[in-house]
């Protein structure tokens, strides 16, 4: 259509015309005279706006589930924490099951040994980077325990109590540079003292410096006086390195020890020394060397091998 007189007339009374029939409709309310011609659309247009409908709702089933995913997410994150939770305390009831098989062992070593023993455990370690090694203990002056008295573990010697306050106490480790404990030699009963190096292994001078000494062998507590600050017979450790003998007076000797100091739980204070020097008793049975299977090999002359001496008929 042409941008003519007529046609801007005609568009200027159908805008007229349309403000009219939506005044009249505003007015007449539910009494409208265009309320027949509503219906009518509605009855024409409605099933093309369900199937609009149709097609739009994944779409708004989709903003839906955006919109709600933060719900769901709340929930997958509480499932994730009564997960994490779970695994938290199967963890626990793990941590625990170990250390009551620690505390079972070292009742069994302390009922080899005689020791009336207080349980302990490790709730802080001192600063190995420092000068010294140490750990403190849950119990103290209020469990009955007093300095100088001898700690060990379900594997052996761990050290000797240095300071006690009321509810902990400290306990200098044997692998210490400062700690010195009296040794004996299983079996062959030479006597000597052994030093901590640190992380190394600890240094045991013999006093007999022609003792019989090989690698292997093992070494226990020789006891103090008054049974302080050690009680006799506690296992200490194997040897792993033997110095050869010089004209020294002493004979060095260098000892792997039983207990691992860098992951300590569960020790026992030895509140009550034995009656009688235990001497070897406590020490575990000596692991039995495994037995290297030889190979026979038997080999069977062949039947079609000829006799040295007798020629093959051809």
């Amino acid at each position: 259509m042409r941008d003519t007189r007529e046609s801007r007339l005609l568009l200027v009374l159908l805008i007229a015309i349309a403000f009219a029939l939506i005044t009249v409709d505003i007015r007449g309310g539910q009494g409208s005279p265009v309320e027949g011609a509503r219906q009518a659309a509605a009855t024409v247009f409605g099933p093309i706006e369900n199937g609009v409908s149709s097609a739009v709702d994944p779409v708004g089933n989709a903003i839906a589930a955006v919109r709600d995913s933060g719900g769901r997410h709340d929930r997958i994150a509480q499932l994730e924490r009564a997960n994490a939770t779970l695994k938290a305390k199967l963890g626990s009831d793990d941590r625990n099951r170990s250390r009551l098989k620690q505390l079972d062992r070292m009742i069994r070593v302390a009922g080899e040994g005689q020791y009336g023993i207080k349980g302990a455990e490790v709730i802080a370690i001192g600063a190995a980077q420092g000068f010294s090694w140490t750990v403190t203990i849950d119990v103290g002056a209020k469990d009955g325990i007093k300095r100088d008295m001898t700690v060990l573990n379900s594997d052996g010697l761990v050290g000797r109590v240095t300071t006690v306050g009321p509810d902990t106490s400290t306990v200098l480790l044997a692998n210490d540079p400062d700690f010195t404990v009296g040794t004996r030699m299983e079996s062959s009963d030479e006597l000597g003292f052994a030093s901590g190096q640190g992380d190394r292994p600890l240094r045991v001078q013999l006093l007999n410096a022609k003792a019989d000494v090989k690698k292997g062998d093992r070494l226990i507590t020789f006891g103090s006086q008054a049974d302080k600050p050690f009680v006799p017979g506690v296992p200490v450790g194997v040897v792993s390195r033997v110095d050869p003998s010089g004209g020294d007076l002493t004979r060095t000797i260098y000892v792997k020890p039983f207990v691992s100091f860098t992951s300590l739980d569960i020790v026992g204070v030895v509140v009550q020394a034995p009656k009688k020097d235990p001497r070897d008793t406590v020490l575990p049975p000596k692991p039995q060397p495994t037995p290297t299977p030889t190979v026979t090999v038997t080999v069977t002359p062949s039947a079609s091998a000829s006799t040295p001496g007798q020629q093959q008929t051809p």
